[in-house]
């Protein structure tokens, strides 16, 4: 199934470093975090560009200067010390860069500091430090600042998603090996279903002679790899040196007192409602839970003080955190989300509505009004979503998945109009959670909930056409589309396309078929949430049959 998406964007160098510049003129340790994702950014875009000049991984003085930046302020968020100016002046790369975006620190809470506490066992070891692009590039800056070791170097594993292999310079593969006491430290965010990243490396280093013992893991968790591991990577990882500190070790124990200036202390410790926890909150029997991708669902915690209880949901660290704060203060101004108090270590910071309850029905007035207001007031970049012959290259391949190749080929319709339905689509932040369990009822109001980053998401969609939320509102909340469409018309200033928003109807439930099934499949050892999730995909597979 396709579900998930490579965001990426293009920036200048200039202009990521000006950025870099004014985070690290702000005071707060979030300033400096927010600097030194940036920062790896850069230095990750700079070793991308150039593996693609030269079709190998290979030293540069570009790229050398960009991870001495990196470096020093991992080493300033860490110790307390100064950034040295000539650190960011002696940054140079190509005028336009891609910078992909690091998944960890945006989607999963992933702390960069948390790294730096692993590392500190291997102070006063010789180790060379190794990170795997993109966000290993960030993760290894934090290595080599703790344990002194000299300026980090980062790889691209290519290839297969379960069988990736590094391309190297021959200049760096000598340098790599040439010192054959040093241990190596290894660094990225993984590992996922195969850990073919972590392996490449190993295999690598191993295949020309360095032994287990000198080849040192720091991975994002300690478990063990994914389904899709090679048998050698699975023989390797069960017994190597695998040094990792978590956010429930580094971050969790503070973070209540993060928030004490926006809330005041709390009077009991923070309750967990991540991992589908919130759903016993909100619904009185669990025959009503909805399905949830457990290992997905962002961080979320419950902090009570003497006055209210808090929300505090994990939005992003840097700018993905700060583009969430912004959306959720933009519709809670006009009153559709709960208000939103502030901004901490990638939290958002909100009430938690004791009194809320699923509402009986959501009206058709309030979705088309809070889609309208999305459409007026939430413009999304160009490139920030799929196109739609993207968006119809996963439904074909969804549909094929699921319901055989025939029912994909009744897509081929589409293909010639394509074109001329692109210039017609504006993209906006929108929604992406149409779902009927994502709206409260609360003192005679009904708020949308969970509405300020789904349209930045670890998936393909992105920001759409505001057609995509009218079709979701009609699969999940049983609306008439014409109605709705009308509504969001006068509330936006702008007609929905109703040839738009007929290819989006099909292409929201393939897209919500793939997620579930996938999900489903992730869950297989939880068989309660792995019935749900099938039985959600069994809809959207229903609805798809009849849409088509």
């Amino acid at each position: 199934m396709l579900v998930y998406g490579d965001s990426a964007r293009h920036e200048r160098t200039s202009e990521a470093l000006a950025s870099i510049r004014e985070r690290l003129a702000l005071p707060g340790r979030d300033a400096r975090v927010a600097a030194l994702i940036e920062a790896g950014e850069l230095a990750q875009g700079i070793a991308d560009a150039e593996f693609e000049a030269h079709g190998c991984d290979a030293r540069s003085q570009a790229q050398d200067a960009a991870m001495r930046l990196v470096v020093g302020i991992a080493r300033s968020i860490c110790t307390g010390s100064a950034v040295p100016r000539g650190d960011l002046d002696a940054v140079r790369g190509l005028d336009l860069l891609r910078i992909k975006r690091p998944e960890g620190f945006a989607f999963y809470a992933l702390y960069p500091e948390c790294y730096f506490e692993a590392a500190r066992t291997l102070q006063g070891r010789r180790l060379r430090v190794i990170g795997l692009r993109s966000i290993g590039t960030t993760l290894a800056a934090m290595v080599g600042a703790a344990t002194d070791a000299p300026l980090p170097m980062t790889v691209r594993p290519v290839g297969h998603p379960f069988r990736r292999e590094l391309t190297l310079s021959t200049e760096l593969a000598r340098e790599l090996l040439e010192d054959r006491e040093a241990g190596y430290a290894v660094v990225d965010e993984g590992p996922g279903l195969s850990g073919s990243s972590f392996g490449a490396v190993a295999d690598f280093l191993e295949d020309r002679g360095v032994s287990p013992e000198r080849i040192h893991f720091f991975p994002g968790h300690l478990g063990e790899l994914g389904p899709a591991a090679s048998d050698r990577h699975r023989a390797r990882w069960s017994s190597a040196n695998r040094h990792a500190v978590d956010f429930d070790q580094a971050i969790a124990p503070t973070l209540a007192t993060q928030m004490e200036e926006l809330v005041g202390p709390a009077i009991e410790p923070l309750r967990e409602i991540s991992g589908g926890a919130w759903r016993p909150l909100r619904f009185p029997s669990e025959r009503d839970w909805p399905g949830s991708h457990l290992q997905q669902e962002r961080r979320k915690f419950l902090l009570r003080t003497a006055d209210a209880t808090w929300l505090l949901k994990f939005a992003g660290l840097g700018r993905d955190g700060e583009r969430a704060f912004t959306r959720a203060k933009t519709l809670a101004r006009a009153g559709f989300v709960p208000e939103v108090v502030g901004l901490r270590r990638g939290f958002l910071v909100q009430p938690w509505l004791d009194d809320s309850c699923p509402p009986d029905a959501v009206p058709t007035n309030t979705v088309g009004a809070y889609l309208g207001f999305r459409a007026r007031h939430l413009p999304a970049e160009p490139d920030s979503g799929a196109t739609l012959a993207q968006l119809l290259e996963m439904a074909r391949h969804n549909i094929a998945e699921a319901l055989g190749p025939n029912s994909a080929r009744l897509l081929d319709r589409w293909q010639p109009s394509l074109a001329k339905l692109e210039q017609r689509v504006c993209r906006v932040e929108t929604d992406n959670r149409m779902h009927a369990w994502e709206w409260i009822a609360h003192c005679g109001r009904i708020l949308k909930a969970d509405a300020c980053d789904h349209c930045a998401a670890h998936d393909l969609v992105g920001g759409q056409d505001i057609a995509w939320d009218i079709a979701g509102a009609e699969f999940e909340l049983g609306m008439d589309t014409q109605a709705l469409s009308r509504i969001v018309a006068r509330a936006s200033g702008r007609e929905v396309h109703p040839e738009l928003l007929a290819f989006m109807r099909p292409c929201y439930l393939a897209f919500q078929l793939g997620h579930a099934s996938l999900a489903a499949e992730a869950l297989a050892a939880i068989p309660d949430e792995a019935a749900r999730l099938r039985s959600l995909a069994a809809r959207y597979a229903r609805l798809l049959r009849a849409a088509l």
